[in-house]
């Protein structure tokens, strides 16, 4: 069984297209499934749009936090409450289309027990790029990141992960950090024990992002200094691609 994780604050203009197409894709093939929404306490009609989808395909679940903590936060509720053999964690917009999943599984499907998209590697295909200073900020956050402990990973910030089920929901229920940074806490918890594969992927931004160039981008700098400065729980494994 797959389970597919939607974080998702303040998402109406955009989450029933993103239902529609999830729901869609994998109706159409013969594996068994489920879509969770994880709402981060949205103030407009994401709760709302997931439960009228939920009443139509019963494939479809809302998990709701009280009120708004954080894409982490949301995403780690999600995985909490995911039964799949397989967990693939992908943003709202679908800016990575989800026809890429098969390039992640067939990494699965090698021996890795987490395959990620990336935007950074040879082979990838950036079909609509970001604005100059957001895509400055997301190469000098990942620049800071692998000088600091992920080096070798180029992207940690697609939001376009896959893991299987068991080191999914083991990763998540260590993890702590509630904003964007938390995809560099997965990966490094990750990478402690299993072995991690950057895949190329097709990606286009989306307008309406949800990431501040100032305020969130100073958060993340202090999220991944408090990871620094945790140091980490064991070596990594040196298998990791």
């Amino acid at each position: 069984m797959l389970s597919i994780v939607v974080p998702a604050y303040d998402e109406e203009a955009r989450l029933g297209g993103t239902l529609a197409r999830l729901v869609e894709f994998f109706g159409a093939r013969s594996e068994t499934w489920e879509v969770i929404v994880a709402d981060d306490g949205s103030r407009d009609r994401t709760a709302a749009i997931t439960l009228e989808w939920a009443e139509r395909d019963a494939r479809v679940r809302l998990v709701r936090l009280p009120k708004n903590r954080g894409k982490g936060a949301a995403v780690r509720a999600g995985v909490r409450a995911s039964v799949g053999d397989l967990v693939l964690f992908s943003d709202a917009d679908l800016a990575t289309p989800i026809e890429e999943l098969d390039k992640l599984r067939a990494r699965i499907d090698d021996g890795y027990d987490v395959a990620i998209g990336s935007r950074a590697l040879g082979g990838s295909d950036i079909v609509v790029r970001q604005h100059p200073a957001r895509e400055l900020m997301g190469r000098t956050f990942n620049l800071v990141v692998r000088a600091l402990f992920l080096g070798g990973i180029r992207d940690t910030q697609c939001g376009f992960k896959l893991f299987r089920g068991d080191v999914a929901r083991e990763i998540f229920a260590a993890a702590q950090i509630d904003g964007f940074a938390f995809d560099v806490e997965i990966l490094r918890l990750a990478r402690e024990r299993h072995r991690i594969a950057e895949v190329p992927v097709v990606w286009r931004h989306v307008e309406q992002s949800k990431v501040s160039p100032g305020i969130d981008a100073a958060r993340m700098l202090r999220d991944v200094l408090i990871l620094r400065l945790r140091g980490p729980r064991r070596k990594p494994r040196r298998d990791n691609t």
